[in-house]
């Protein structure tokens, strides 16, 4: 979870694009850690209660461990 409070996905600015990268690599690494980067992983940004956003604050969820389905 970033320090620098952005709510949304939808509030990121261009000075943020590196911060979110960052996330984006955290997540790449733990993938690593946890031996599913091979497997395949997925990575989500729920944006808006809508988009299933319980936490005020950007962050993503990172699945993997087993086959995931189709989101179609």
């Amino acid at each position: 979870v970033p320090r620098k409070h952005i709510q949304t996905i939808n509030d990121i600015e261009k000075v943020d694009i590196v911060l979110v990268g960052e996330l984006v690599q955290k997540a790449q690494e733990i993938a690593e850690e946890k031996e599913i980067a091979e497997d395949g992983y997925r990575l989500i940004f729920n944006c808006g209660e809508h988009g299933g956003q319980e936490v005020d604050h950007l962050h993503l969820h990172l699945l993997g461990g087993e086959q995931l389905g189709s989101l179609t």
